[in-house]
Order: structure tokens, then C-alpha cells, then sequence
């Protein structure tokens, strides 16, 4: 296979790195688009309003100042040269992926852009970081397999595979489950009012380590059980029973006030 790195963290990240060793273990044709720095939160943002510039690292290893759809956009159409990659390899995310998260990471974009450009994509993620001692060790350990199996299994080319690895030791890691996206009952997004040394006030965002209580069979409980989620996910964004509620109450000539 000829495979396509990238990621949201940017090209010197642990997780790329991890990445790299893991499609190494499946293939000698890999290449490696990432962005020069950190794009977390980017979701599917393209850099339309500034020159993308591409910095050259050695044969297969280009580094840009876009985004992670600019990335796969610029590795499949203008950097690779010759056929465009079998699969695209997106992370590995230093955190997980899960539940409406999915609609704001730069890690998942990149599996959807190779998506969109006609290229299997998979998103790969491991929860944890803020314990010390973690390591991308559960990724590396488990990710050639599954990603090979998917490979074999195939799936819909409209659809992209999003894979979360538990973190912890290797040992306790004992089952994979096929989930659906969960949603959280309380949301973790928060932002902290400080203020600088000039006496003006800024606020940090970021996310409260707390865990909601989700059914079984979503990737939030599958992390949360210590087992390996692979959710399969789509772009069309389209709620078809609300289409059907809405398709008998209106339509046909616009309603005036």
C-alpha cells in the first residue's frame, strides 16, 4: 500500500511519530503531510485567505502551514508523485476523538478530506495525556492489526473509520468493540478568564477532565471500559426522521407571516 500521513498536532509531534512506526509494520511507501504547527480544533478549515507554504523535510516528509485538510488536499493532489495513496493515516491524536468532539478535530478532518478525495481513511486517537507516564504504547501495539483487518474488510467509501485506543498498559487492553457516536450528558468545553501582565483580560479554552455516564455500544462507554473503539462515520449530517416530520407539515408554496 501506499499510504499518506497526517495529523492535527503537527509534524513534530509523539503521535505522528508513533504513527510513522505503526505504517511502517505495513507498508514501505508511506509519505507524511503535516502542518508545521499545532492545528487542534480545526475541523475541516481550509486555509483560503493566505499563501500555504510547503517546507520540504526529506523525500516523503512535507511539512505546510495549513490546516489538516490542507494537508491531505496538497499530499494527494500536488505532492505525491505518481498514483495517489491507497489509504490515508490520520493522528495519532494525543487525546481521544469521541462523541460530538468528532465534528471539531482536525484529526478526524484529515480522514474525511482523504475521504472526500476518494482515498480509505482512518482516524486514530488515544485517549489520556494528562496522567503522567502516559506513552502511545496501546496505539502502536494494536493499530497495525486492526488497520490491516479494516483494510481487508473494507467499508463504504463514504464513510471514515474512527479508531480510539484506551491508554494505560498493554496488557489490560483485552477487547475491540464497533461503536456507535456518543454525545455527552454535560459538556467539558469551558474557557478561563485570566489576565496578562498588562492587566487585560484573555480567556483559554480548553476541556474539564470529567467523564459523563454514556449506554452501552457508544465509543464514550467502549474508552471508558478500557476496550479499543472503532466507529465508523459519515459527513451527511442529515436527521431523515425530522425530514420526515417536516416533509407533511411543510412544503409546496412558501408560508407568509
Amino acid at each position: 500500500m501506499r499510504i499518506l500521513l497526517t495529523n492535527d498536532d503537527g509534524i513534530h509531534a509523539d503521535g505522528l511519530e508513533a504513527l510513522g512506526r505503526i505504517a511502517a509494520k505495513l507498508s514501505d511507501d508511506v509519505w507524511v503531510v503535516a502542518p508545521e504547527y499545532e492545528q487542534s480544533g480545526a475541523s475541516r478549515a481550509l486555509t483560503l485567505a493566505d499563501p500555504i507554504r510547503v517546507r520540504t523535510l526529506s523525500d516523503r516528509r512535507f511539512a505546510t502551514t495549513g490546516t489538516p485538510t490542507d494537508c491531505v488536499m496538497l499530499g494527494i493532489n500536488e505532492l505525491i508523485p505518481g498514483k495517489k495513496p491507497d489509504l490515508v493515516l490520520s493522528g495519532v491524536n494525543r487525546g481521544a476523538n469521541l462523541a460530538e468532539d468528532v465534528t471539531m478535530s482536525g484529526t478526524v478532518a484529515g480522514a474525511i478530506e482523504g475521504m472526500a478525495l476518494g482515498v480509505p481513511s482512518i482516524a486514530l486517537s488515544q485517549m489520556g495525556f494528562y496522567e503522567p507516564g502516559t506513552s502511545f504504547a496501546p496505539a502502536e501495539a494494536f493499530g497495525p492489526g486492526i488497520i490491516k483487518r479494516l483494510v481487508e474488510i473494507g467499508w463504504p467509501s463514504d464513510v471514515v473509520l474512527n479508531v480510539n485506543f484506551p491508554n494505560g498498559e498493554v496488557d489490560n487492553i483485552k477487547e475491540v468493540e464497533v461503536t456507535r457516536q456518543g454525545f455527552r450528558d454535560f459538556q467539558i468545553r469551558h474557557a478561563e478568564k485570566r489576565s496578562d501582565l498588562r492587566g487585560r483580560d484573555y480567556y483559554w479554552v480548553g476541556f474539564r477532565q470529567l467523564r459523563s455516564s454514556p449506554p452501552e455500544g457508544t465509543d464514550l462507554r467502549a474508552l471508558y471500559d478500557g476496550r479499543i473503539s472503532v466507529t465508523p462515520l459519515h459527513i451527511d449530517l442529515t436527521h431523515a426522521a425530522t425530514v420526515h416530520d417536516l416533509k407533511g407539515k411543510l412544503g409546496g408554496v412558501p408560508p407568509k407571516v
